[in-house]
């Protein structure tokens, strides 16, 4: 993808476009095509003591500057109270992201290109300079590091208790500001000079707008010198590793490779689904011995729920079993009381079990790679045993009583408690608290049954499958009974609640026609599918509550309190395109008409590509047009699900070939606008049946 030099030199425009590099172990480096870092998250080197939790931000960014006849002339953007200074990005005239971040700077006396990237498996991050066009001139570029080493949720402030010293070498310099945090390795090609300084008051506009810490101060430890010379890469490797060799031109040939093979795909495949797998190996990161995966760059971590969601998405339909079988074994390890962790913490060991469906998530998803891998061996030993622990703790009861119901429908929650996808909490207050029987919790154990009886005729085990298909049975029964709302033509969103059944349109049932074809009949589930694409869906995603509710928040913004309050109340979510499109043509049949419909729904999204992280598709949107995004601007569902949905329900294909993968266009915002209105226009739904 390729950002044109009109867009990299409007500032505004620069800022708001990230780029993104991960490593594969939780570490990432970010920062935005202007150059300025606009978030405290913004970083070169940010690396996971224990991957992928406990990250730390170690180099920030760099100052750059090219010395030629006389005049410095900036490639770095910072942002203090009141000014940009440098301003880099006014050289920028183009930026790309294939196959790493690339940046082209036209300096009048010189053409200079700065490469950035990080190299899977390491926590390292190269950063290249070349000279692609000159004169026949002397040109020096300098370089100063800026450095914190702190928490990657923190800011950092000039203090007294941070070591300047270093320990210079040839073509090497170490660092360490302070004692607990890791030395920073800096191998380079150039030359360093020791000049230690502060830079203070640098400027976060985007934590700003979130109403949190703003401001931070770094520490530079000198100045690196490199000569430029025409087609000759100049390198500064900046890492944790004990290393003071490196052969940088290798790393960085294997890493393109590797990139390569992985994006490798059908010349003629869809662009977006070609764009979206590309994305999807972001989220893919070792944790321990195992996998996981990353719910969303830059805050996030690992989470069960946001994991087997994703998995399907990212790992099976892309052909990554091997992958998907360490992140399940990872799981299945951590079971407890028939239930897989939530969320493991940046700080400490004790996951966290505060959820009603990853469970359930888990089971899908072990059903899922059983159907693409037929991996029969491995299940059996190892996820077999855990899926009938989560089935038996859900039948006779576990945490924040979570239980089967008489009727067989699964009921839980207690006060104070989120316990569903919609988890949004500040302090005492649970925004959406949804105790009783939620809708998408009755489908996932529908299907998990459907798992359960499955895996146990096929290991042999024929009482256990009976028992799973009659509690199946009788859970289909009372869902038809109780969850119809018949005087709004789609299902209560909540039943047997402390308030009652809650009829509230939200996206939720639309796991009742994806996970299951018999929870509702073919009459309801038409009604339901057009109250969805009336009152929810967007160009974006769907909302997470009906505009015409009282409750409905058309934006995501302002502080915490504002913004939690937000989240599932109207805010869009990408995703959930995933399971609406998956029902659309269930509902619909596999025509080529309900193909082409259902393909429409994401070209919002596909325009969106190149509108906050570049390639990347962001965690929520307004619930209002123009609905900016918001939220992580890489978010592992929002890319794992439509990708699902193209390649299941809509025959999309990636088959690897040796084909090299095409370019993708990215597209402004002023024609993501314009698509948007015209995708409004043309998916205007019929009137649906009362």
């Amino acid at each position: 993808m390729k950002i044109e030099k009109a867009d990299c030199q409007h500032l505004d425009r620069a800022l708001s476009l990230e780029w993104l590099e991960t490593n594969g172990r939780g570490g990432f480096a970010s920062g935005t095509v202007a150059g300025a870092n606009t978030r405290r998250y913004h970083a070169l080197l940010l690396v996971a003591r224990r991957p992928p939790a406990d990250r730390l931000v170690l180099v920030n960014h760099l100052d750059e500057w090219i010395d030629c006849d006389g005049r410095s002339i900036p490639l770095s953007t910072n942002l203090y109270p009141g000014a940009v200074h440098p301003s880099g990005y006014v050289a920028c005239t183009e930026f790309s992201s294939a196959p790493w971040p690339r940046w082209t700077f036209d300096c009048g006396e010189a053409v200079i290109q700065r490469d950035i990237f990080c190299v899977s498996g390491r926590d390292l991050v190269i950063v290249r300079w070349k000279l692609v066009g000159a004169k026949d001139r002397s040109i020096l570029l300098r370089v100063r590091p800026m450095l914190s080493g702190r928490d990657y949720h923190m800011t950092h402030h000039e203090n007294r208790s941070l070591s300047t010293n270093a320990s210079i070498g040839p073509a090497r310099v170490v660092w360490q500001p302070y004692s607990d945090v890791p030395s920073v390795r800096a191998i380079h090609s150039g030359t360093y000079r020791h000049e230690p300084d502060w830079y203070r008051r640098i400027q976060f506009p985007a934590e700003r707008q979130r109403g949190l810490d703003c401001e931070e101060d770094w520490w530079s430890p000198g100045e690196f010198g490199f000569e430029l010379e025409t087609g000759v890469d100049q390198t500064l490797v900046l890492t944790t590793e004990a290393t003071d060799q490196l052969n940088t031109a290798a790393l960085a040939k294997r890493e393109a490779t590797r990139r390569e093979r992985s994006n490798r795909t059908n010349q003629t495949a869809d662009s977006f689904a070609v764009a979206l797998q590309q994305a999807a190996g972001a989220y893919l990161s070792e944790r321990g011995t195992g996998q996981t995966v990353i719910a969303g760059y830059p805050w996030f971590t690992d989470w069960g729920r946001d994991t087997f969601i994703s998995l399907p998405g990212l790992c099976l339909v892309t052909g990554q079993h091997e992958t998907a079988w360490r992140i399940i074994e990872s799981f299945s390890a951590h079971v407890s009381e028939g239930m897989v962790p939530n969320r493991f913490p940046d700080a400490g060991e004790q996951p966290e079990y505060n959820t009603i469906d990853s469970s359930l998530w888990f089971i899908h998803a072990i059903g899922r790679y059983l159907t693409y891998s037929h991996d029969e061996a491995r299940v059996r030993a190892t996820a077999w045993p855990a899926v009938r622990e989560i089935i038996n703790g859900y039948r006779r009861g576990t945490r924040y009583n979570i239980h089967m119901d008489r009727d067989g429908l699964i009921a839980g929650g207690a006060s104070g408690m989120q316990l569903t996808w919609m988890d949004a909490k500040v302090g005492d207050w649970v925004v959406t608290p949804r105790q009783g029987k939620p809708v998408e919790i009755q489908a996932l154990w529908v299907r998990s049954l459907e798992v359960g009886a499955d895996l146990a005729a096929r290991f042999g085990d024929v009482a256990y499958a009976v028992r799973c298909r009659e509690d199946r049975a009788r859970a289909i029964q009372s869902f038809r009974a109780k969850f119809w709302h018949a005087e709004g033509g789609y299902l209560y969103d909540v039943i047997d609640g402390p308030g009652g059944s809650d009829a509230s349109i939200r996206p939720n049932q639309l796991f009742a026609l994806s996970l299951c074809d018999e929870l509702v009949t073919k009459e309801q589930a038409v009604n339901i599918i057009h109250v969805v694409h009336e009152y929810l869906l967007t160009p974006v995603g769907l909302r997470t509550l009906s505009q015409n509710d009282h409750r409905y928040c058309p934006h995501y913004d302002g502080g915490v309190v504002e913004r939690d309050g937000a989240y599932h109340q109207g805010t869009v979510w990408p995703f959930l395109l995933g399971p609406f499109i998956t029902a659309w043509v269930a509902v619909f049949g596999k025509t080529a008409k309900t193909k082409t419909q259902a393909r429409s729904f994401l070209n919002g999204l596909e325009a969106h590509l190149g509108e906050a992280c570049v390639g990347q598709v962001s965690e929520i949107f307004d619930g209002d047009a123009p609905h900016h995004p918001r939220g992580c601007p890489a978010q592992a569902w929002s890319v794992a699900e439509p990708l699902r949905a193209m390649i299941e329900d809509l025959g999309v294909s990636i088959t690897p070939n040796t084909t090299r993968p095409r370019r993708i266009t990215v597209r402004s915002r002023k024609e993501t606008q314009g698509l948007a209105a015209s995708q409004a226009k043309t998916l205007k739904p019929r009137k649906r049946s009362r």
